[in-house]
């Protein structure tokens, strides 16, 4: 089977998905592949976060403030469906330092056009009732929301469906076919495809696809665990997390770290986490890492510990040397453009990223500069 495209997107993931909505809205006739099935891969092990409060001034944040406003613009655009709510988020500090630090980071954040309120004790109690009784300090981030991400990817990807877009599941790349510098289509076990332009939306499988073409991206994984309570009564209202968290996200060391991060959802669970650690691909359950983040959740919420969990599940975020994501074209190979690298924020910062990479492929000014995001940055040695 030899099929023509105006542009192919490998992965749908929700950063897949989303780059496929782009596209099509910029009138171009959009082929998704996977090799699974819509959000097969990291989307699925995501808590759905669209956050601003665990960044700091920079690119990213730029990225994110542009992603978390375009997130409500779909869900206009396609209707909703995938439970997209401003739930605001809460972060605690339970030290000294971790007050000092939170306080500076609030104001360097306000500064940069985040909705950063520093919060009171008795303001806390007003917010999360169930908080523990030890904590005293906090910040409200109203910016912060949440999604299903699931749902995001396969809503987002029956627009594209019902716009001419096509999507073929179960689609393995073995080849990408260039001639000239420049790609012309994909060899998969489903036949050949072909076209111009071909995004990259794999995450952590970025850098084997990269290959396939003759590039490189050092994309690896990073392995996260999630716990699940059953369905209860709303006794936590924001998401809340421990300040540590946002050092946690930026460090780049392989051992593993964890910092409370507890929520609710829609329909009823708790989600607790976060666990960061680079072990390659390493598959199975930790349940020393489940029982840390049980008890660092019961630290920030004493009442979960009467409550019974349901299930617990692990995921591989796509991992780039210097945190940032990877947004642009190939210096190799025109047509070959990235949107992978997203690590633990690929959800919330989807939307942005594929309007950089429409903007980029159609030659327009967007919203801002993609310089920091571009593949060249490893070609050029600017990351070791």
């Amino acid at each position: 089977m030899n099929t023509n495209a105006d542009a192919i997107v490998i992965g749908a993931g929700i950063i897949g998905a989303t780059t496929a909505l782009a596209l099509t809205n910029a009138g171009m006739k959009v082929l998704v592949i996977d090799r699974g099935n819509i959000a097969s891969g990291t989307t699925s092990a995501g808590e759905g976060n669209i956050l601003v409060s665990d960044k700091a001034p920079g690119p990213e944040l730029d990225l994110a403030l542009r992603s978390r406003d375009a997130w409500f613009e779909i869900q206009e655009d396609i209707g909703g469906g995938f439970e997209l709510e401003a739930k605001g988020g809460l972060v605690v500090a339970r030290s000294e330092s971790g007050v000092v630090g939170l306080r500076a980071l609030t104001s360097v954040q306000r500064q940069a056009g985040i909705d950063a309120q520093d919060v009171s004790e008795a303001d806390l109690r007003a917010l999360e009732p169930h908080l523990s009784h030890s904590i005293t300090d906090g910040a409200l981030y109203p910016q912060d929301s949440q999604c299903q991400p699931m749902l995001a990817a396969a809503e987002i990807l029956r627009a594209v469906r019902m716009r001419g877009g096509e999507f073929i599941a179960g689609a393995n790349v073995t080849a990408i076919n260039t001639s000239n510098g420049a790609v012309t289509g994909v060899v998969t076990s489903e036949g050949t495809f072909n076209a111009p332009i071909i995004v990259n939306a794999t995450g952590t499988w970025a850098g084997q696809i990269a290959e396939l073409a003759g590039s490189s991206l050092p994309i690896a994984p990073r392995r996260g665990f999630i716990l699940v309570s059953v369905p209860t009564r709303k006794i936590i209202f924001h998401k809340v997390y421990d300040a540590e968290y946002v050092a946690n996200v930026s460090s780049g060391e392989a051992d593993l770290q964890s910092s409370a991060v507890v929520e609710g959802t829609q329909s009823g669970t708790i989600l607790i986490g976060a666990s960061r650690e680079r072990v390659g691909f390493k598959d199975g359950i930790d349940f020393e890492i489940l029982r840390v983040l049980a008890r660092q959740a019961i630290a920030l919420f004493p009442i979960l510990a009467d409550i019974q969990l349901l299930r617990a599940y692990r995921g591989f975020r796509p991992y780039a040397p210097d945190h940032l994501p990877v947004i642009g074209e190939d210096p190799l190979f025109k047509g070959f453009w990235h949107n992978a690298g997203h690590e633990g924020a690929g959800i919330g910062l989807a939307p942005a990223s594929a309007q950089l990479i429409v903007d980029g492929i159609l030659g327009r000014t967007s919203f801002m500069d993609a310089t920091p995001f571009s593949p060249t940055r490893f070609t050029r040695g600017e990351v070791s």
